[in-house]
């Protein structure tokens, strides 16, 4: 493991347009526009971190929530924090909970304070403040972590967008406060390469309101966090209103921190946000999609369990080296869905995996080789959101 903290190497791109990146972490650099699949339970469901890795993974996020509630944080600190505790070598990013709270959690009170919530699981009573989220966040050990905000629903009356997005920002202050408190700041002794050993990322709220998304985003960038993050969009609202309020937020935001779109990963929706100067996505789609029967190929989705692939011996995809496409063919997947083995499941999330790693790396080079325009046209050209028959 290196001893070095936590810094960004902004390599090419300025304003709202494609950008190349690095980011050092104690657990190893990532270059971006990255794409985080989604470890809920610090488990990628499905595949183990070696074929998570070999399918190219790099950067994966745990979900704070969850893992505050089972199997409780000073359990995973005991363990020897989330990097042994799932046996994951690479970098980790922890969200703060706090969307889950607001999402998952039916009976709620929000004050100044924090959030006082029912567990989705069994009932309990529990209180979560921006403090709080920090404390866990700590013991969890990710090697990036972030803000406790609130995220309103879509719709949201304007009022009430802009009482919470002054809370999110008063909450940031708090998280921001709390992470210096307790020693995560230390830049130990290598204080003139990089930050601190964990990250603190502020989140920009403010729902559709261009008024409430600049603010917000003028506030943090204010404050000295490592990095700047995007969220309460993709909730609901239309596309192009989640752009533009994307856009909003990114016209405040200091180019030279990563800028992270929380909860947005499709193939679609990344080729946009990065064209606006995005740097990293995390979305449970690729691998919760796999786990239904869909794989992601460049002419866009297939549905394995149609019945057109049952005498089918292609791979998934023709010029994919993954390993599920290097041993196993359609119809063998077709058929291990129908007959319900678990298998399944884990061949259809290494390749789906495997597609969003190379991806971004294709995205990577044409952002290089300042061929993103006609890159982003020609994915756009062949990509469809689903191909084949319904059964």
């Amino acid at each position: 493991m290196q001893s070095r903290g936590i810094c960004f190497d902004l390599i090419k791109g300025s304003g709202q347009a494609p950008r190349l990146g690095v980011i050092h972490t104690p657990h190893g650099d990532v270059d971006t526009p990255v794409f985080m699949p989604v470890g809920t339970q610090a488990t990628i469901k499905a595949v183990s971190p070696d074929q998570a890795w070999e399918a190219g993974a790099r950067l994966i996020l745990a979900n704070t929530y969850h893992l505050y509630l089972k199997p409780g944080h000073e359990v995973v600190k005991s363990l020897g924090g989330l990097h042994k505790f799932m046996n994951w070598n690479g970098p980790v990013l922890t969200d703060s909970g706090g969307f889950q709270v607001f999402s998952l959690s039916a009976l709620r009170n929000i004050d100044e304070q924090g959030v006082t919530f029912r567990s989705h699981i069994d009932g309990s009573t529990h209180f979560i403040s921006p403090e709080k989220s920090i404390e866990i966040q700590h013991a969890l050990g990710a090697d990036i972590i972030m803000c406790f905000d609130e995220c309103p629903p879509y719709p949201v009356p304007a009022a009430e967008a802009r009482t919470s997005r002054a809370r999110s920002t008063r909450w940031a202050e708090r998280c921001l406060e709390y992470h210096r408190s307790r020693g995560a700041h230390d830049y130990g002794d290598q204080a003139a390469a990089c930050g601190p050993q964990q990250a603190l990322f502020g989140i920009v709220q403010g729902s559709v309101y261009e008024e409430e998304r600049k603010a917000s985003a003028s506030e943090i960038a204010t404050m000295d966090f490592e990095g700047s993050a995007i969220g309460g969009l993709s909730v609901g609202e239309p596309k192009q209103m989640m752009f533009s309020a994307l856009e909003w937020s990114l016209e405040m935001l200091p180019e030279n921190k990563p800028r992270y779109l929380m909860g947005v990963g499709t193939p679609e929706d990344i080729i946009e946000a990065v064209a606006r100067g995005v740097d990293m996505f995390d979305c449970v789609l690729p691998t919760r999609i796999a786990r239904h029967g869909a794989a992601l190929t460049q002419r866009g989705r297939i549905l394995l369990k149609n019945a057109e692939f049952g005498d089918d011996d292609a791979p998934i995809e023709e010029d994919c080296d993954c390993y599920t496409c290097r041993h196993f063919s359609r119809g063998y997947i077709r058929h291990l869905f129908k007959a319900e083995e678990p298998l399944a499941l884990t061949l259809a999330t290494i390749h789906n995996l495997r597609f969003m790693a190379d991806f971004m790396a294709r995205l990577r080079r044409a952002v290089r080789d300042d061929e993103y325009a006609d890159f982003a046209a020609g994915f756009k050209g062949t990509y469809r959101h689903r191909t084949g028959r319904e059964e």
